[in-house]
């Protein structure tokens, strides 16, 4: 009965934990750890708080833990990008909601948008982990003060003292953002972002360089985490994408396929090469786009090892 009462609340602690680490990977070993704590320490449960509450106090733990032996810090060379980042990982839609179940308790979250975003993950990874803590539990879950110094063994005023340390670092990260605001309810993939997925996966299958160029944003960006390359503004990122992908290139020689996922509440395409002479398409890149105003502001290029999370296989026949 206790392993299933806990079960029930994995898929939102290990969005918790993506959230505290940036790594879907580490967050998926950090709930492993969470349950374990949980079935552990049972009979240390006696009721003042919710269960979901005494999960996420483990949890969090369980992450300023993990912080404290491996202390990453995002490197300073170009603010707010992805590649500053280099444990970052995409996290796959599929798993951002709760298998529907009648006995679901009703504060059960919603994943929104804007706080489960790669520019979301990227700017809290500025944030000591404890600042980090508070601001999710506050700002992202909607805690009272007084429930997150109970977590995390904080005074009020302590809590409120690290949220306002914590939001204008995040604000300098997040410039169009409403930091400290509630989360909007979670919109719909739009037509619009269909479209220009449909229309990235046509252009990066033919490899359109022109096509692409119409596409992006006049300041868009592109990261390669864990990789350091990092290029700002349409010319560069067009540069690139011609070295990479143009006449001369390895890869152009070979055939692309597209696959449409999504990850991170944003469209993804998920890129199979197939070389000559080999039988398979074998997986290259997940490139996760954020779309603003009918345009491509930023392509975060994911290495084929996060394909698996995403139930994808390596190779296409």
């Amino acid at each position: 009965m206790f392993a299933g009462l806990a079960e029930r609340y994995r898929w939102e602690l290990r969005v918790h934990c993506y959230r505290m680490l940036g790594s879907f990977d580490e967050a998926e070993d950090l709930v492993q750890e969470t349950l374990l704590r949980a079935w552990r320490y049972r009979g240390s449960f006696q009721g003042r708080s919710t269960f979901r509450a005494w999960l996420y106090r483990i949890a969090t733990n369980a992450c300023l833990d993990f912080l404290d032996r491996r202390p990453w810090q995002p490197t300073p060379d170009t603010a707010g990008a992805a590649a500053e980042v280099g444990w970052l990982q995409p996290f796959p839609d599929r798993l951002l909601e709760p298998v529907a179940d009648q006995d679901a308790e009703p504060e059960t979250v919603i994943v929104a948008r804007e706080t489960i975003e790669l520019a979301f993950l990227v700017a809290i990874q500025y944030l000591p982990p404890r600042q980090r803590a508070v601001l999710i539990l506050r700002d992202v879950l909607g805690w009272s003060a007084a429930e997150t110094g109970e977590l995390l063994e904080m005074s009020v005023a302590a809590v409120k003292s690290a949220l306002q340390r914590a939001r204008p670092v995040l604000r300098a990260h997040l410039p169009h953002r409403d930091v400290g605001q509630a989360p909007a309810r979670v919109p719909a993939p739009t037509g619009q972002e269909r479209e220009l997925l449909r229309q990235f996966m046509a252009v990066h299958e033919c490899a359109d360089i022109a096509g692409f160029a119409q596409l992006l944003s006049e300041d868009v960006r592109l990261s390669m985490p864990p990789l350091p390359y990092f290029f700002a503004g349409r010319a560069e990122v067009v540069g690139f994408a011609a070295h990479a992908l143009g006449p001369g290139s390895p890869l152009h020689q070979g055939r692309w396929r597209g696959v449409a996922v999504w990850a991170n509440r944003q469209p993804a395409m998920a890129g199979y090469l197939l070389r000559p002479g080999e039988p398979f398409y074998q997986a290259q890149v997940l490139n996760v786009l954020r779309v603003e105003d009918g345009r491509i502001v930023e392509i975060t290029a994911f290495q084929p090892e996060v394909f698996d999370a995403f139930g994808l296989p390596a190779t296409l026949s």
